[in-house]
């Protein structure tokens, strides 16, 4: 078979120089330019034709052995998951990763705080792939999106309660919830009551809502949402009397006028 006729075939199926033993220049560089993942082919391949690899396609740098640091990082800028081909990455290749793909911090052993803020920055729910994370990390990742909190492992109080306030079906995402965490988070979102209404007992709900209530700094969100629960309601015992004349009864002067705000809305 003539050299012309292989390299015609090779243009065809690249895959073809595999079962070819003598293997001329100009088919190597025929087959790696038609797809660089042909050099695992290769015995021996030049500088440039692992460069023409790489550049006809990232997932090449598998297949090269001992890659130029400006190989690795011209593949990761291009595709961040080639890191997963490159031994001990450098932080500088973490972060080019990372600027893609959060995910890319699973691929460093030690992240620094910088790198897992990158991360989380780019995809909040990369915290899954960060051991054991600082509070830090944990109330940076549950502001982008509370749901991140079903990945962090021994969550804080402080990182359950933002998750709470954020959005009461966090609850889901807690283990172990005694009686006063629940009611701890009532005093953070009074929709959570929702997910155990009879579960509590009155006097101690009362207490919270009180308290909570009560303050001149009480936010808006909350005093809506309190009158709105259909969960809070004397009809399930968890509240003795109707929501607004609680209200008026122990709720501040800020809480007041939100709530007749509220039933303006309703009429």
């Amino acid at each position: 078979m003539t050299d012309d006729k292989i390299l015609q075939m090779i243009e065809s199926n690249p895959i073809i120089i595999k079962n070819i033993k003598e293997l001329s220049e100009e088919m190597k560089i025929r087959a790696i330019k038609k797809d660089g993942i042909m050099i695992r082919y290769i015995k021996n391949p030049t500088k440039q034709m692992q460069d023409m690899a790489i550049k006809s396609n990232c997932m090449a740098i598998e297949f090269i052995e001992n890659p130029t640091y400006d190989m690795k990082k011209y593949v990761v800028s291009k595709i961040w998951n080639t890191l997963d081909f490159i031994e001990n990455p450098s932080a500088e290749l973490i972060k080019i990763g990372i600027k893609q793909k959060g995910y890319a911090i699973k691929y460093a052993k030690s992240p620094s705080i910088e790198l897992q803020k990158l991360a989380i920055e780019r995809d909040y729910d990369s915290i899954r792939f960060i051991d054991s994370p600082i509070e830090e990390i944990q109330l940076l990742a549950i502001e982008k999106n509370y749901e991140t909190l079903r990945y962090i492992e021994n969550a804080t109080i402080k990182a359950e309660i933002l998750a709470i306030t954020e959005n009461e079906a966090a609850i889901k995402f807690i283990l172990n919830i005694d009686e006063n965490k629940k009611i701890l988070f009532l005093k953070h979102n009074s929709l959570v009551m929702k997910y155990f209404i009879n579960d509590l007992p009155r006097d101690a709900v009362e207490m919270a809502f009180k308290e909570v209530l009560s303050k001149e700094d009480i936010s808006e969100k909350y005093v809506r949402d309190f009158i709105n629960c259909e969960s809070i309601n004397e009809k399930y015992g968890n509240i003795s009397l109707d929501k607004i004349i609680f209200i008026y009864k122990y709720g501040s002067k800020t809480c007041k006028k939100i709530a007749v705000d509220e039933k303006l809305k309703m009429i």
